[in-house]
């Protein structure tokens, strides 16, 4: 029987191994090919943190499995059938969502909360703060992201937000909705066109919160001034927009021609097109381009028609539609999806797609220990493989700690 349990242990051991991961003396250390320069590497993690890092030169055997830094999104809405602006929330359903994540290679994210009645959306804020105090799930949520409702209320511009609950910028209003979040609201998209939105931006600014454009039919004037005042970024560039809008004078040009924007874009292949994809890269380069999923609930549910904030939205295998408005409503596929399509789009390596969905958003908002693979950082990892160019999650390492495992 003993003899038993000593096999037993070995095969197991020996199985850990294969899979990039082994223990020793209560530390762990994690193998893998790392995805910025395709060199094998054993990373050692002590107290949820990489304690080192050592350049593996043993001739076979070796991993194949890439090693990057876990996925970080800072637009999503829901996932698996959790809405984040729904009026069922709790904290269990942030659990299932972000376990849902991990699976995906998301280890950190910014739970998104749009345009809605302003009791639902505190009731939701102050749910998600209690989630991000969770012992099992609160280090994947570094904060929140606040879309709307200060955006544009014109029908294209607005998207898929109900326009009743669209206004102009109000500091007292947002005060109360991040006192709700414990203080954890950490980017909010708005119109930089509404009445009072530059001195808004000012006062965001001022204290921490980052600041983008969205959802807006500002002038190149505009867009300047709250650049002026501190806004660093554009959401879903390219999205939020109408469909016809002037070839000359639209939001568009001035976001890209501005270096101090940083733009998120859905390179999910159906929320942008092979061409637009590519001119925005070409513009902005890997160093000042995020990618997000803008991720809605039913992504990960079966296609048809369902009824989600007072609106009836149409979920295809691709993307989520709101036909009334014949605009489009959200993603249907994680940030993983991505990673993918901005290679076929791009022609570029998974260097530059991983530091898209993980290292820049995470410099963004000053997430100092997400983000990237170096000593003293938070271990939010993933192990993957690259299948007919999908990013296909072997492993999920939240803080250290195996979150996922596809073999399991």
């Amino acid at each position: 029987m003993i003899m038993n349990i000593k096999r037993i242990s070995i095969m197991a051991i020996s199985l850990l191994v294969n899979l990039g991961i082994s223990q020793q003396d209560g530390k762990s250390k994690v193998q893998g090919v790392l995805f910025s320069d395709g060199e094998e590497v054993a990373l050692a993690i002590s107290n949820g943190e990489i304690s080192s890092i050592s350049r593996q030169n043993q001739v076979g055997n070796g991993s194949d499995l890439y090693l990057a830094p876990g996925l970080i999104d800072i637009q999503i809405n829901g996932y698996m059938g959790v809405d984040f602006s729904g009026p069922d929330l709790s904290v269990e359903r942030v659990r299932k969502a972000t376990k849902a994540l991990w699976k995906a290679g998301v280890t950190s994210y910014l739970p998104t909360i749009i345009t809605s009645d302003l009791a639902r959306m505190k009731r939701n804020f102050a749910i998600l703060a209690q989630a991000q105090k969770d012992p099992e799930i609160g280090k994947s949520i570094p904060g929140f992201h606040l879309e709307g409702p200060y955006i544009s209320p014109v029908k294209g511009f607005r998207g898929a937000h109900l326009e009743k609950y669209i206004k102009n910028p109000d500091w007292e209003e947002f005060m109360e909705l991040q006192e709700a979040a414990n203080n954890g609201i950490r980017l909010i998209t708005l119109a930089p066109e509404l009445e009072g939105a530059i001195a808004f931006i000012r006062n965001c600014v001022a204290t921490g919160v980052t600041v983008s454009l969205g959802h807006h039919n500002g002038s190149a004037e505009d867009i300047t001034a709250a650049v002026d005042a501190g806004a660093k970024m554009a959401t879903h560039l390219g999205n939020g927009c109408a469909n016809e809008i002037n070839r000359h004078h639209n939001p568009i040009w001035p976001q890209l021609s501005d270096d101090r924007i940083t733009p998120s874009i859905i390179a999910d292949g159906f929320h942008l097109t092979k061409e637009e994809v590519r001119s925005f890269y070409k513009v902005k380069g890997a160093d000042k381009t995020i990618l997000v999923s803008d991720a809605l609930d039913l992504a990960g549910l079966p296609p048809g028609e369902y009824i989600r904030g007072e609106r009836s939205l149409l979920l295809t295998s691709n993307v989520v539609k709101l036909p009334k408005e014949n605009v489009l409503a959200g993603a249907a596929s994680p940030i993983s999806a991505c990673i993918g399509v901005i290679m076929d789009y791009t022609q570029c390596g998974i260097k530059e797609a991983v530091q898209m969905a993980s290292t820049n958003p995470a410099k963004l908002l000053s997430l100092q220990d997400l983000g990237e693979i170096g000593q003293g950082k938070q271990a939010n990892l993933v192990l993957f493989k690259l299948e007919n160019n999908k990013m296909v999650i072997h492993k999920t390492f939240v803080a250290g700690k195996l979150v996922y495992s596809k073999d399991d």
